[in-house]
This record gives C-alpha cells, structure tokens and sequence, in this order.
C-alpha cells in the first residue's frame, strides 16, 4: 500500500535549483514524495481467530484495518473476505445539535439496522454507554469522554462475522472499560474472526490467540500473542534506552523467522480490495 504526499524537503529527482524550488513553492508546485505505508504483506487468517496487531506509531496498524475493511484499496495485491468486514470504532460521525438517544438511531441505520431491531437494541446501546441520565441531551453538551462512549455502544450494537476492532477499549472510566471488555467478549464469541488494535499488550495477550508485529510497514513477527508481544517489548524497551543496534536485531531475528504465505486467486470470498 502506496500514496503520494507533499514535501517541503530540499533538493530531490534532479536536484531542483534553489531559484526553481522558491518558484516552485509559490506556484503550489510541492515535491512529491513516495510514502510506502505497508510492504508485500500476505497472510491468512482462519474462522475462529483473534488476531492482533501491534507496532510503533506509524508502523501501518490502520492502514491495515481500512484495507481489511474495505476503507481503502491496496496499490498492488488484494484483500478477500468471506463477508463484508466491521470496523467497530469510536469515531462513527454523528450530529452534534440531535440528542443522543436520537444518534443511537442514526447511527444504527447507517450500520444497516433496520429500526425493530434498534427498537429491540436500544436500552442495551444506553446501558452500555453509561449515559441514562445524559441520553436526551444534545450530543454536543456531552463531554469527548461521553461522545466516545456513545460511539462505542452504538458500533457494538453489530454482530458481524468478521469484527475490526481500534483502539475502541482505550478510553472511558474503569465501570466503562468493564462493560466494554464484556461486550468485545460476546462480539469475539460471536464473531467468525477478530482484528484488534491496541498499544495495550495487557489487552493484546488477554483477548487474542495470535499476534502480528507491523514495523515500518512491514510484518516483522506473526505469532503466539506472549511470544510475540514479548518480543515487541524487548524491542522498544532497547530502542528507549538507545540500544539501537540491540533492537535491530531482535527486529532481525523475529523477522528471519516468518514463514512466507502465498496467497492464490482461487480463494473464495468477497473481494474487498482490488489492484489499483
């Protein structure tokens, strides 16, 4: 997965002249450069899994997830799924200026839900949410704690076969995170396979039964959840003490290890991101 951004950085292909960079800059004429956001990554992942992702800032984790949900389309390569995959957030858009109970609604309409089901839903959406006394208020005199929360609880209203899940546990009160951690359970029982991000690796061990470890955009280790994690912490905890050379290769031994996935067009399944 590839995209072209702007850049300011000095001289580039053909070493543009300081003269022509300045012009360049007025006329809005940036350089473009070549960002690679994930690299040749194949793998399968079987009904029945709970695969998480770890990695530094920036490694490719929500990359990965749109292009898992069909948020985005890969450069080269494709995704199959054998149904349409959720991505289960808590940065759903609603309306500020309409109450909450009104953006349960909303919000479940655009997940598809037809409104006997949300009628059947909507106590359990509020509970969840922890906002009972808050619900008929507008969304916009809630706090940014409250309105994810609202986020959340409506997301988890779904019950899909495969779940993506970012960074959705990582916010609200303990009660909040409690109620949440209960209902991911249920959504992972459910579920035909899950795909949870979190800089938590306490939350990563806990609620998957494998592990993939992105760095730079690339997949490093792909493996038990405590092997793996344990080997990501190795890792940043020597890059923190500026051991570089150290993590470099733990990063080099885990990746050695990777065993090649060759993915083959007859797999069947919803296509859900094609070559572009």
């Amino acid at each position: 997965m590839s995209y072209s951004v702007d850049s300011t950085a000095k001289g580039g292909p053909g070493g543009a002249s300081r003269r022509q960079r300045i012009l360049n800059r007025a006329l809005g004429r940036q350089k473009k450069v070549r960002v690679d956001a994930l690299k040749n990554i194949s793998l399968v992942v079987e009904r029945g899994e709970s695969v998480g992702i770890i990695g530094r800032n920036g490694s490719g984790k929500s990359t990965m997830m749109k292009l898992i949900s069909g948020q985005g389309r890969p450069t080269s390569g494709a995704v199959y799924a054998s149904s349409t995959p959720i991505m289960l957030g808590v940065h759903a858009a609603l309306v500020p200026d309409l109450a909450g109970d009104q953006n349960v609604v909303l919000g479940c309409l655009a997940m598809g839900m037809e409104r006997s089901v949300i009628h059947k839903k909507f106590d359990s959406i509020v509970e969840l949410s922890g906002l009972v006394n808050s619900i008929h208020l507008p969304m916009k005199s809630y706090s940014s704690g409250m309105g994810s929360r609202l986020r959340f609880a409506i997301a988890a209203a779904v019950d899909p076969e495969i779940l993506l899940v970012d960074e959705a546990l990582n916010t609200g009160d303990a009660q909040f995170v409690d109620r949440s951690r209960k209902r991911m359970d249920e959504l992972r029982q459910n579920a035909g396979c899950v795909f949870l991000v979190s800089h938590s690796l306490h939350t990563i061990v806990d609620m998957c039964t494998r592990v993939l470890w992105l760095d730079n955009g690339e997949l490093i280790m792909d493996g038990e959840p405590t092997e793996t994690t344990g080997a990501y912490k190795s890792f940043t905890d020597h890059l923190a003490k500026g051991n570089n050379i150290s993590a470099a290769k733990i990063k080099d031994e885990a990746r050695s290890a990777l065993v090649v996935t060759e993915i083959h067009p007859r797999i069947q399944g919803r296509r859900a991101g094609s070559p572009s």
